[in-house]
């Protein structure tokens, strides 16, 4: 099953929510062969970028309902000497993620969300602003790096120091999805973190 696109009929943008609905649907009903031939392209795709080659420390994520999986990456990461990162609810700041150190043999509770994450300790989370590469889940999104995500605002949260004025270098945040999550444009608010690339199976997205 092929998707082009989604074009949304002139004057007649579904709200958000019902967006959000119908791309969530999209990847759900990808096969299990396409999700994991679209992961092997996608993580080939990511493993080109400078971002990744020149990187040392790689936040990615663990797949749920139906997102893309960066997971074949971790394991060139890993073997490349890179540190590898994984999201987990922050324990006192609603709202808002901690990441994770994150290795082959490290042993995955689900949250409350049903997301497998780290166990929390404090001496193994990685302050946000010292990551080179953060790999960020999308629901949908368009050719300007808009994203959207799956309505409870994480990433834009945890990561809004990037829209501040004289905002640090790092991390870069490029968003990956399948190709089939690409619209012709999203709508954004002042809160929303765009992403510097976004990347599908097909296509890197140069945003800004």
């Amino acid at each position: 099953m092929e998707f082009d696109a989604l074009e949304l009929p002139d004057n007649s943008t579904p709200p958000k929510q019902q967006l959000r609905k119908m791309l969530r649907a999209r990847r759900r009903n990808l096969s299990r062969h396409q999700q994991k031939t679209a992961s092997m392209a996608l993580c080939r795709q990511l493993s080109q970028l400078p971002e990744f080659i020149f990187g040392r420390r790689i936040a990615a994520y663990i797949p749920n309902d139906g997102e893309i999986d960066p997971q074949p990456l971790l394991g060139l990461a890993w073997r490349l000497g890179k540190s590898v990162y994984l999201p987990i609810l922050h324990p006192f700041a609603a709202g808002r993620l901690l990441f994770m150190t994150h290795n082959p043999e490290q042993v995955l509770a689900k949250n409350r969300y049903g997301i497998p994450e780290p166990l929390c300790r404090q001496t193994h989370y990685c302050p946000i602003w010292t990551l080179d590469l953060v790999l960020t889940p999308l629901v949908g999104f368009d050719e300007a790096g808009n994203r959207m995500g799956m309505g409870g605002g994480f990433y834009d949260r945890t990561f809004a120091f990037l829209n501040h004025h004289g905002k640090p270098r790092n991390p870069t945040l490029v968003g990956v999805a399948h190709e089939c999550q690409k619209v012709e444009a999203l709508p954004s608010e002042r809160w929303d973190i765009a992403m510097r690339k976004i990347v599908t199976e097909r296509a890197v997205y140069q945003s800004r």
